[in-house]
């Protein structure tokens, strides 16, 4: 409701005729009578007050006001409710990683599956070869047919070259740190010398002379398990045989040095503590158990990843149904609304 004084375009047209209208009579009405100064006069201010041109005016029918039900394309909210989206990108590149993540974990699970029935079964091969009675070491070895005896037991008998003996280190034992004493066996007969890993002993007995109960020089004979040469890992350094560091037992460097077979024996020996704090002690090398001491975690690996795999595929649907927020909610109708 408009105030008293605004003029609508109806009643302001109105007006404006109405005054049109009796300038044309004033005007009329000085052509027929006499003419005179005053006549002269008013027909000289009609014509300064009569407009150049002439804009028709016409009056303007109001629309009837029609309740919306009767307009037939009229659409009310309730016939065509709105609905609630969300706008712009719904999911991006985050997406697609997340939904690599569980399938990968899946399948990286079934490969350590796979990894542990491989494992087992080795482990298992190699403690029937661990039981059975020590065979006597032949004179001459194929290093091929050691692949076939790995961690069998074996007996060996010759002298130690103690001249020629090699530490592979550092290595620790009980927090301690050492070395692996290496010395080639030399036994009857000419190229039938072996490698021998006699044990461990302390940092501080590093020089042979330090420790002469450790330096047989009778006959000895050696029980322990026949391997296959050692692999170097990336971050090993290179050994450096010309200061005499051997960082890893590099069974083909260390056989050229020493004019020896390329063959590894691990030696083995079951102390009791009393024994093994005498040894150690005393600078005599400890060997090792006669058991099979590889790794098999292959089990948690299986449950690390098939964890990960439903930890991320839950991640995934979580994303997937996750209902809009109340910033990125939007609202489209269903319908052009007219």
């Amino acid at each position: 409701m408009k105030p008293n004084g605004w003029l609508t375009p109806q009643s302001l047209a109105r007006r404006v005729e109405q005054a049109l209208e009796a300038q044309v009579r004033s005007h009329s009405f000085s052509t027929r009578a006499p003419t005179s100064r005053c006549s002269r006069t008013t027909a000289t201010k009609s014509s300064i007050l009569r407009p150049s041109f002439r804009r028709p005016f016409t009056h303007t029918t109001h629309r009837a006001n029609r309740p919306p039900a009767e307009d037939p394309s009229f659409t009310s909210v309730l016939d065509n409710p709105p609905e609630l989206v969300r706008t712009g990108r719904r999911h991006g590149p985050g997406l697609i990683i997340l939904a690599i993540i569980p399938v990968t974990a899946f399948l990286l699970g079934t490969w350590q599956v796979q990894r542990l029935g491989w494992k087992t079964e080795l482990i298992a091969k190699f403690e029937d070869r661990i039981v059975r009675e020590p065979l006597p070491l032949p004179p001459r070895v194929d290093p091929d047919a050691i692949h076939d005896f790995d961690f069998r037991r074996v007996r060996a008998r010759g002298r130690y070259r103690h001249d020629l003996e090699m530490l592979v280190g550092p290595r620790m034992r009980d927090g301690e740190q050492g070395f692996m004493v290496v010395t080639p066996l030399e036994r009857e007969g000419e190229g039938t010398t072996v490698l021998v890993n006699r044990g461990w002993i302390s940092k501080k007995f590093r020089d042979r002379r330090s420790r002469p109960e450790s330096l047989p020089t009778s006959e000895v004979e050696v029980e322990g398990l026949l391997r296959e040469p050692w692999k170097k890992n990336m971050f090993t350094p290179e050994n450096r045989p010309d200061k005499n560091e051997f960082y890893f037992p590099d069974v083909k460097q260390m056989a050229a040095l020493t004019d020896s077979q390329p063959v590894w024996i691990e030696q083995t020996m079951e102390p009791d503590l009393l024994q093994t704090i005498d040894m150690e002690s005393k600078g005599i090398p400890i060997g090792r158990p006669a058991e099979v001491n590889l790794r098999n975690n292959h089990a948690q690996y299986i449950f690390t990843w098939y964890g990960l795999a439903v930890a991320t595929s839950i991640m995934f649907y979580m994303v997937v149904k996750k209902p809009p927020t109340d910033i990125s909610r939007r609202v489209r109708m269903n319908k052009e609304w007219s």
